[in-house]
Protein backbone atom coordinates (compact mmCIF):
# COMPACT_ATOMS: atom_id res chain seq x y z
CA UNK A 1 0.00 0.00 0.00
CA UNK A 2 1.49 3.55 -0.90
CA UNK A 3 0.79 6.79 -0.31
CA UNK A 4 -0.17 9.21 -3.19
CA UNK A 5 0.29 12.99 -3.05
CA UNK A 6 -0.15 15.90 -5.03
CA UNK A 7 2.24 18.77 -5.34
CA UNK A 8 1.00 22.23 -4.14
CA UNK A 9 2.06 24.18 -7.24
CA UNK A 10 -0.80 22.17 -9.17
CA UNK A 11 -3.76 23.35 -7.22
CA UNK A 12 -5.13 26.68 -7.68
CA UNK A 13 -2.94 29.63 -5.90
CA UNK A 14 -6.05 31.89 -4.22
CA UNK A 15 -6.98 29.30 -1.63
CA UNK A 16 -6.50 29.35 1.91
CA UNK A 17 -4.69 26.67 3.72
CA UNK A 18 -7.75 25.27 5.14
CA UNK A 19 -9.24 25.14 1.82
CA UNK A 20 -5.96 23.46 0.16
CA UNK A 21 -5.78 21.21 2.51
CA UNK A 22 -10.01 20.01 2.49
CA UNK A 23 -9.42 20.15 -1.82
CA UNK A 24 -6.06 17.54 -1.34
CA UNK A 25 -9.05 15.25 0.39
CA UNK A 26 -11.70 15.77 -1.75
CA UNK A 27 -9.47 15.00 -4.83
CA UNK A 28 -8.16 11.96 -3.70
CA UNK A 29 -4.51 12.28 -2.04
CA UNK A 30 -3.74 11.49 0.92
CA UNK A 31 -0.90 14.51 1.26
CA UNK A 32 0.07 17.67 -0.46
CA UNK A 33 4.06 18.19 -1.24
CA UNK A 34 5.10 21.68 -0.07
CA UNK A 35 6.89 24.23 -2.06
CA UNK A 36 9.96 26.24 -1.44
CA UNK A 37 11.11 27.49 -4.68
CA UNK A 38 13.32 30.13 -5.82
CA UNK A 39 10.83 32.60 -5.83
CA UNK A 40 10.45 35.81 -3.07
CA UNK A 41 6.99 34.48 -2.06
CA UNK A 42 7.70 30.92 -1.32
CA UNK A 43 11.20 31.46 0.04
CA UNK A 44 9.75 33.94 2.62
CA UNK A 45 8.19 30.87 4.33
CA UNK A 46 11.57 30.20 5.29
CA UNK A 47 10.72 33.23 7.94
CA UNK A 48 7.37 32.16 8.83
CA UNK A 49 6.61 33.58 12.57
CA UNK A 50 5.63 30.89 15.10
CA UNK A 51 1.58 32.11 14.96
CA UNK A 52 2.34 31.64 11.31
CA UNK A 53 3.43 28.07 11.39
CA UNK A 54 0.77 27.39 14.62
CA UNK A 55 -1.98 28.58 11.94
CA UNK A 56 -0.45 26.08 8.90
CA UNK A 57 -0.62 23.19 11.57
CA UNK A 58 -3.94 24.00 12.79
CA UNK A 59 -5.32 23.96 9.19
CA UNK A 60 -3.82 20.86 8.86
CA UNK A 61 -5.28 19.15 12.45
CA UNK A 62 -8.39 20.98 11.21
CA UNK A 63 -8.35 18.89 8.05
CA UNK A 64 -6.57 15.62 9.03
CA UNK A 65 -4.17 16.28 6.70
CA UNK A 66 -0.27 16.10 6.49
CA UNK A 67 2.64 17.24 4.10
CA UNK A 68 5.10 14.16 3.80
CA UNK A 69 7.63 16.02 1.81
CA UNK A 70 9.02 19.69 1.40
CA UNK A 71 10.65 20.21 -1.74
CA UNK A 72 13.43 22.87 -1.50
CA UNK A 73 14.05 23.41 -5.08
CA UNK A 74 15.13 27.57 -3.64
CA UNK A 75 18.97 26.19 -4.06
CA UNK A 76 18.74 26.55 -7.41
CA UNK A 77 18.51 30.78 -7.27
CA UNK A 78 21.65 29.75 -4.23
CA UNK A 79 23.88 26.88 -5.38
CA UNK A 80 25.69 24.81 -2.63
CA UNK A 81 28.24 24.91 -5.16
CA UNK A 82 28.18 28.76 -5.79
CA UNK A 83 31.60 30.48 -6.50
CA UNK A 84 30.48 33.10 -4.81
CA UNK A 85 30.78 32.76 -0.99
CA UNK A 86 27.83 35.06 -0.48
CA UNK A 87 25.74 32.60 -2.10
CA UNK A 88 26.73 29.36 -0.99
CA UNK A 89 26.16 30.78 3.12
CA UNK A 90 23.09 31.97 1.87
CA UNK A 91 22.36 28.26 0.75
CA UNK A 92 23.51 26.39 3.95
CA UNK A 93 21.06 29.37 5.74
CA UNK A 94 18.13 28.42 4.06
CA UNK A 95 19.00 24.80 4.30
CA UNK A 96 18.74 25.06 8.18
CA UNK A 97 15.66 27.06 8.37
CA UNK A 98 14.21 24.78 6.29
CA UNK A 99 14.74 22.33 8.56
CA UNK A 100 13.65 24.25 11.31
CA UNK A 101 10.72 24.80 9.41
CA UNK A 102 9.96 20.84 8.74
CA UNK A 103 10.36 20.15 12.49
CA UNK A 104 7.23 22.85 13.20
CA UNK A 105 5.58 21.69 10.60
CA UNK A 106 5.66 17.84 11.12
CA UNK A 107 7.71 17.10 7.93
CA UNK A 108 10.09 14.11 7.64
CA UNK A 109 11.65 14.70 4.52
CA UNK A 110 13.18 17.42 2.64
CA UNK A 111 13.61 17.01 -1.45
CA UNK A 112 17.17 18.65 -2.43
CA UNK A 113 17.05 19.83 -5.86
CA UNK A 114 20.31 18.03 -7.54
CA UNK A 115 22.51 21.16 -8.79
CA UNK A 116 25.98 21.85 -8.06
CA UNK A 117 25.07 25.09 -9.49
CA UNK A 118 22.30 26.21 -12.10
CA UNK A 119 22.88 29.56 -13.75
CA UNK A 120 26.29 29.82 -12.99
CA UNK A 121 29.49 27.87 -15.17
CA UNK A 122 30.37 24.00 -13.54
CA UNK A 123 33.26 23.10 -12.80
CA UNK A 124 35.59 20.82 -10.85
CA UNK A 125 35.46 23.55 -8.54
CA UNK A 126 31.76 24.05 -8.33
CA UNK A 127 31.05 20.56 -7.51
CA UNK A 128 33.60 20.17 -4.81
CA UNK A 129 31.87 22.75 -3.20
CA UNK A 130 28.97 21.19 -3.52
CA UNK A 131 30.25 17.77 -1.72
CA UNK A 132 31.77 20.00 1.44
CA UNK A 133 28.50 21.91 1.50
CA UNK A 134 26.45 19.08 1.30
CA UNK A 135 27.92 17.43 4.17
CA UNK A 136 26.86 20.48 5.88
CA UNK A 137 23.51 20.04 5.22
CA UNK A 138 23.28 16.82 6.30
CA UNK A 139 25.16 17.31 9.40
CA UNK A 140 22.39 19.57 10.24
CA UNK A 141 19.37 17.48 9.15
CA UNK A 142 21.02 14.81 11.62
CA UNK A 143 20.53 16.90 14.30
CA UNK A 144 17.34 17.04 14.17
CA UNK A 145 16.32 13.77 12.64
CA UNK A 146 14.88 15.25 9.43
CA UNK A 147 16.20 13.12 6.19
CA UNK A 148 16.87 14.73 3.31
CA UNK A 149 16.61 13.25 -0.38
CA UNK A 150 18.22 14.46 -3.60
CA UNK A 151 16.46 14.39 -6.41
CA UNK A 152 16.87 12.98 -9.49
CA UNK A 153 17.31 16.20 -11.90
CA UNK A 154 16.81 18.13 -15.59
CA UNK A 155 20.29 18.39 -15.21
CA UNK A 156 23.39 15.94 -15.94
CA UNK A 157 25.30 17.00 -12.59
CA UNK A 158 23.16 14.62 -10.86
CA UNK A 159 20.61 12.36 -13.59
CA UNK A 160 20.74 9.44 -11.71
CA UNK A 161 20.19 7.39 -9.13
CA UNK A 162 23.85 5.96 -9.55
CA UNK A 163 25.04 9.20 -9.23
CA UNK A 164 23.64 9.87 -5.82
CA UNK A 165 24.39 6.93 -4.58
CA UNK A 166 28.11 7.56 -5.47
CA UNK A 167 27.86 11.15 -3.63
CA UNK A 168 26.36 8.92 -0.81
CA UNK A 169 29.85 7.52 -0.79
CA UNK A 170 30.57 10.95 -0.14
CA UNK A 171 28.73 11.88 2.71
CA UNK A 172 27.87 8.67 4.33
CA UNK A 173 24.40 8.83 6.50
CA UNK A 174 21.64 7.28 7.31
CA UNK A 175 19.59 10.64 6.99
CA UNK A 176 20.97 11.35 2.77
CA UNK A 177 18.30 9.30 0.67
CA UNK A 178 17.06 9.44 -2.70
CA UNK A 179 14.12 11.00 -4.43
CA UNK A 180 13.82 9.94 -7.81
CA UNK A 181 11.81 11.76 -10.45
CA UNK A 182 10.49 9.02 -12.70
CA UNK A 183 10.55 11.65 -15.95
CA UNK A 184 13.95 13.39 -15.05
CA UNK A 185 15.05 9.99 -14.88
CA UNK A 186 13.30 8.60 -18.16
CA UNK A 187 14.62 11.40 -20.02
CA UNK A 188 18.14 11.20 -20.47
CA UNK A 189 19.07 8.45 -23.11
CA UNK A 190 22.09 7.25 -20.77
CA UNK A 191 19.53 5.44 -17.99
CA UNK A 192 17.86 2.19 -17.90
CA UNK A 193 15.86 3.03 -15.69
CA UNK A 194 14.41 -0.39 -14.46
CA UNK A 195 17.67 -0.96 -13.16
CA UNK A 196 18.30 2.57 -11.52
CA UNK A 197 15.37 1.18 -9.76
CA UNK A 198 16.40 -1.98 -8.99
CA UNK A 199 20.02 -1.36 -8.10
CA UNK A 200 19.44 1.63 -5.68
CA UNK A 201 15.99 0.79 -4.28
CA UNK A 202 17.50 0.53 -0.70
CA UNK A 203 18.35 4.46 -1.04
CA UNK A 204 14.76 5.50 -2.52
CA UNK A 205 12.51 7.27 -0.14
CA UNK A 206 9.96 8.91 -2.35
CA UNK A 207 8.74 8.89 -5.72
CA UNK A 208 7.98 11.56 -8.13
CA UNK A 209 5.73 11.06 -11.01
CA UNK A 210 5.79 13.25 -13.82
CA UNK A 211 5.96 12.90 -17.56
CA UNK A 212 8.55 14.21 -20.03
CA UNK A 213 10.14 14.41 -23.60
CA UNK A 214 13.75 12.43 -23.99
CA UNK A 215 17.01 15.07 -24.18
CA UNK A 216 18.31 13.86 -27.57
CA UNK A 217 21.66 14.50 -30.35
CA UNK A 218 18.74 17.79 -31.79
CA UNK A 219 16.57 18.36 -28.13
CA UNK A 220 16.95 19.74 -24.66
CA UNK A 221 14.27 17.39 -23.88
CA UNK A 222 11.21 18.67 -21.78
CA UNK A 223 11.01 18.55 -18.53
CA UNK A 224 7.71 20.64 -17.53
CA UNK A 225 3.78 20.27 -18.66
CA UNK A 226 4.30 17.31 -20.72
CA UNK A 227 0.70 15.52 -20.40
CA UNK A 228 0.84 12.55 -18.63
CA UNK A 229 0.95 9.46 -21.28
CA UNK A 230 2.20 11.71 -24.20
CA UNK A 231 5.95 11.81 -22.84
CA UNK A 232 8.56 9.34 -22.94
CA UNK A 233 7.94 7.56 -19.63
CA UNK A 234 6.78 3.86 -19.38
CA UNK A 235 4.71 4.76 -16.26
CA UNK A 236 3.55 1.17 -16.02
CA UNK A 237 6.48 -0.34 -16.45
CA UNK A 238 8.35 1.76 -13.89
CA UNK A 239 5.24 0.82 -11.04
CA UNK A 240 5.33 -2.73 -11.62
CA UNK A 241 9.36 -2.77 -11.06
CA UNK A 242 8.71 -0.69 -7.92
CA UNK A 243 5.65 -2.65 -6.89
CA UNK A 244 8.40 -5.92 -7.12
CA UNK A 245 10.65 -4.27 -5.81
CA UNK A 246 8.23 -4.07 -2.86
CA UNK A 247 8.40 -0.12 -2.57
CA UNK A 248 6.04 0.90 -0.15
CA UNK A 249 6.74 4.57 0.28
CA UNK A 250 5.11 7.76 -1.27
CA UNK A 251 4.41 8.71 -4.10
CA UNK A 252 3.44 12.81 -5.63
CA UNK A 253 2.25 13.73 -8.77
CA UNK A 254 4.05 16.52 -9.88
CA UNK A 255 2.12 19.14 -12.13
CA UNK A 256 2.28 23.14 -12.34
CA UNK A 257 -1.13 23.89 -13.14
CA UNK A 258 -1.96 26.47 -10.14
CA UNK A 259 -2.18 29.06 -12.45
CA UNK A 260 -4.14 28.08 -14.84
CA UNK A 261 -8.35 28.41 -14.46
CA UNK A 262 -8.86 24.75 -15.34
CA UNK A 263 -6.00 23.49 -12.37
CA UNK A 264 -8.72 21.38 -11.02
CA UNK A 265 -10.04 19.90 -13.94
CA UNK A 266 -6.05 18.59 -15.01
CA UNK A 267 -5.79 17.45 -11.35
CA UNK A 268 -8.61 15.21 -11.44
CA UNK A 269 -7.57 13.83 -15.33
CA UNK A 270 -3.90 12.95 -13.62
CA UNK A 271 -5.59 11.45 -10.42
CA UNK A 272 -7.93 9.06 -12.95
CA UNK A 273 -4.47 8.65 -15.48
CA UNK A 274 -2.94 7.28 -12.09
CA UNK A 275 -5.54 5.60 -10.77
CA UNK A 276 -6.01 3.53 -13.61
CA UNK A 277 -2.45 2.45 -13.61
CA UNK A 278 -2.04 1.95 -10.33
CA UNK A 279 -5.26 -0.95 -10.58
CA UNK A 280 -3.31 -2.03 -13.65
CA UNK A 281 0.20 -3.06 -11.78
CA UNK A 282 -2.00 -3.86 -8.54
CA UNK A 283 -0.64 -0.76 -6.14
CA UNK A 284 -3.29 -0.25 -3.25
CA UNK A 285 -3.39 3.17 -2.51
CA UNK A 286 -3.66 4.41 1.11
CA UNK A 287 -7.12 5.36 1.91
CA UNK A 288 -7.96 8.63 2.04
CA UNK A 289 -10.69 9.30 5.59
CA UNK A 290 -12.54 12.83 5.36
CA UNK A 291 -14.76 12.34 8.02
CA UNK A 292 -12.75 14.79 10.37
CA UNK A 293 -12.83 17.51 7.44
CA UNK A 294 -16.72 16.37 7.18
CA UNK A 295 -17.09 16.79 10.59
CA UNK A 296 -15.28 19.96 11.05
CA UNK A 297 -17.21 21.10 7.72
CA UNK A 298 -18.63 24.53 9.38
CA UNK A 299 -15.74 25.56 10.46
CA UNK A 300 -13.52 24.82 7.37
CA UNK A 301 -16.13 27.17 5.17
CA UNK A 302 -15.94 29.79 8.00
Amino acid sequence: MNSLGIYEKALPENLSWIEKFKLVKELGFNFLEFSIDESDEKLARLEWTREQRAEFRDAMWQTDSRINTLMLSGHRRYPLGSKDPAIRAKSLDMMQKAIDLAIDLGIRNIQMAGYDVYYEGKSVNSRELYVENLAKCVEMAEKKDVMLSIETMDDPFINSLADIAHYKTQVRSPWLQSYPDLGNLSAWPENNVAQELENNIDNVVAVHLKDTLPVTATSKGQFKNVKFGEGCVDFEGCLRTLKRLNYSGSFTIEMWSGSDNNAIDEVKEAKSFFDALFKTVGIDQEPVSNQLANDLGGKIHA
